[in-house]
């Protein structure tokens, strides 16, 4: 399907949901396969509105670059750059470069949900194998090689995306081992348990059996995170859940996730997420 779209030629597509599409929460508003060559092409990711939406970018040609949460990162073929907004970064061509791409741009609760867990596991940047691109490729010309797709078919195809991406950061190959090992499973299961509690580093390493360095060590490793960021991605779903399923204060969701107060998580919620807590509700809210 890279080939087909590669093929179909660059162009663009905007898909003009009927009121009440966002009901789906996981669908597509636009796409298109195009190229930049020495011009300028620059995207802040807190400069493109307060409403939350995704942007999967796969780069076929030369090479593109990004500024994400304090890393920096070049952008070359096969390789898929995730991004949410609002949130601090930016990526952009260098003068003289030529870069070549398609991309996504999705939108909902659900499709929004599922990027995060990508980047909490996997970061901005995934290198999918050669048949998650296809199924990256098969959604996008899906979407702009039909004159007016609807939200079903727009809905559909951004699922197919997400799923590739899905599998690019948590799939593995049929019989191989578990990705994470006994002791550390254990270690994700008493986090998910005790959200609501201090979760300190030599806790979580007396859980799995080891001692403090070889935890960090081996849990980086395994998750792609050390474990002080898996907590904080945890909380930061839970707080989510809570602010988008209850009438909870900030401050209850406080202690139910860990922070010891409103003020605190209301920091590292926006430091996360680009957003304050009680704004990221009303957004949401408005958006179904």
């Amino acid at each position: 399907m890279l080939q087909a779209l590669l093929d179909h030629g660059h162009d663009i597509c905007r898909i003009a949901l009927p009121r009440g599409a966002g009901a789906l929460q996981c669908t597509a508003v636009s796409a298109g396969y195009e190229q930049r060559i020495n011009e300028v092409y620059s995207w802040d990711g807190m400069r493109r509105g307060t409403v939350p939406f995704l942007v999967i970018q796969h780069t076929t040609y030369g090479e593109g670059r990004l500024d994400h949460a304090g890393m920096s990162y070049r952008l070359g073929p096969g390789q898929t750059m995730l991004v949410t907004m609002p949130h601090p970064h930016r990526y952009w061509l260098e003068r003289g470069g030529h870069w070549e791409y398609f991309w996504i741009v999705l939108t909902g609760r659900e499709a929004l949900r599922l990027a995060h867990a990508v980047l909490d596991t996997a970061g901005p940047v995934l290198t999918p194998d050669a048949g998650q691109i296809d199924r990256l490729a098969a959604a996008c010309l899906g979407l702009i090689g039909m004159s007016a797709p609807g939200p079903g078919l727009a809905s559909a195809q951004a699922y197919g995306a997400m799923a590739a991406l899905h599998d690019a950061a948590f799939g593995r190959p049929e019989g191989a081992a578990p990705a994470v090992p006994p002791a550390l499973a254990r270690v994700l299961t008493h986090v998910a348990d005790h959200l609501a509690r201090p979760l300190p580093v030599d806790r979580l390493a007396a859980v799995a059996g080891m001692s403090r360095a070889h935890f960090v060590r081996r849990f980086t490793a395994h998750l792609g995170v050390p474990p002080s960021g898996y907590v904080l991605a945890r909380r930061l779903e839970r707080i989510e859940r809570l602010l988008l399923a209850t009438e909870m204060t900030v401050t209850e969701i406080a202690a139910a996730t860990g922070f010891a107060d409103g003020n605190y998580l209301a920091k590292a919620f926006r430091r996360q997420r680009g957003l304050a807590p009680l704004a990221f509700r009303a957004t949401r809210a408005g958006s179904n």
